[in-house]
């Protein structure tokens, strides 16, 4: 049945089309059968990933003076510093499919996850933030795009839907944020990575708490709460490329928000506010900031197949599984977070 809050049809959510698919497919094998029309979306996806990750090899090349091959600890391994050598870093793809089709499906966990991973594996913030900004971008446009067509979520604009209308609140505070967050933090305060990392930790545990509490029971929706949860995400994605998903996510079903629609929110939010965050790393660019894009073929080629795949997971499975899957995913993420920056802080302290 329906949720009471969708009952006036006047007003158009953008999340019926979701509640009305299992209604019409009840069983997992019937949602399970693509359609023509999402098979042509799939590949229409594929090729948008395409076309950027050939640009994404392009900009690996160092192919202008503002970008330049950073001397962290893995490409002094290589024996690249000082030079534009670059090659596909297979393990980085395995994780790339592994975290985007978690992040696609969930709407959390690429950024969160994937930054303090090579973090510890010896890259520079500089080398993973803005490839992940790509990725994410990328992966957000496309998923936005599949989970319309896959019907997990409707995006309309006369009359304008709930969905919609989220979208404009998310990315707009998130833009700001986003903004805020990447020059401060690297223009001006020029943090070191272990407090970037404890920060991002440290709100995970927060947020994947309140995910469990708010697993346990129906909310009213609320958007004006969107307000909070956009600005904080847009923070932490500027500041640490991460923090974005579970932060949205979780806000969005805390505010009484149907979980496969607000993935799909997330998805097209964050899309906009790592479009908006590309935009200020170039800018920072003319500041004498230097940014290597070493790591954006890999995340790329990675993606292409799990960004596609996860929006058809969303469909299959129904609501009820996602409104337990989203919560304890996030909880994996604190937990992980949490334990990989603790040898760090101690480090710090001894």
């Amino acid at each position: 049945m329906p949720n009471t809050q969708n009952a006036d049809s006047k007003k158009t959510m953008g999340w019926e089309v979701a509640q009305e698919l299992e209604v019409r497919k009840p069983s997992v094998i019937e949602r399970l059968r693509p359609e023509r029309k999402q098979i042509i979306a799939a590949m229409y996806g594929f090729a948008a990933f395409l076309i950027v990750f050939l640009i994404g090899c392009w900009l690996a090349g160092n192919p202008f003076g503002v970008t330049q091959r950073i001397s962290s600890e893995v490409i002094k391994q290589k024996g690249w510093a000082g030079t534009n050598n670059w090659s596909i870093f297979w393990w980085v793809v395995i994780l790339a499919v592994i975290f985007e089709f978690l992040d696609a499906s969930a709407g959390m966990g690429y950024g969160t996850a994937i930054t303090p991973l090579l973090l510890m594996f010896g890259f520079d913030p500089k080398q993973i933030v803005p490839a992940v900004m790509i990725q994410q971008a990328t992966a957000g446009i496309v998923g936005a795009f599949l989970h319309n067509e896959f019907e997990n979520v409707r995006w309309k604009f006369k009359p304008i839907s709930e969905t919609i209308k989220l979208w404009i609140i998310i990315s707009s505070i998130g833009c700001l944020a986003v903004a805020f967050s990447i020059t401060s933090v690297y223009a001006v305060l020029n943090l070191a990575k272990v407090w970037i990392k404890l920060y991002v930790a440290i709100l995970l545990v927060f947020m994947g708490f309140a995910s469990l509490m708010g697993a346990k029971r129906e909310r009213p929706y609320r958007p004006r709460k969107m307000f909070f949860f956009g600005a904080l995400a847009g923070f932490n994605k500027g500041v640490g490329g991460g923090g974005y998903g579970p932060v949205v996510t979780v806000g969005g079903v805390l505010s009484g928000v149907p979980v496969k629609s607000m993935m799909a929110v997330t998805a097209i939010s964050e899309g906009t506010v790592c479009v908006c965050s590309i935009i200020v790393w170039l800018a920072l660019l003319t500041s004498g900031v230097v940014i290597d894009y070493v790591l954006l073929p890999s995340m790329l080629l990675g993606s292409m197949i799990a960004a596609i795949v996860a929006p058809y997971a969303t469909r299959v499975f129904p609501e009820k599984v996602w409104k337990w899957v989203v919560p304890a995913y996030c909880c994996v993420l604190a937990a992980y977070c949490f334990w990989k920056v603790i040898p760090d802080v101690a480090a710090k302290f001894l």
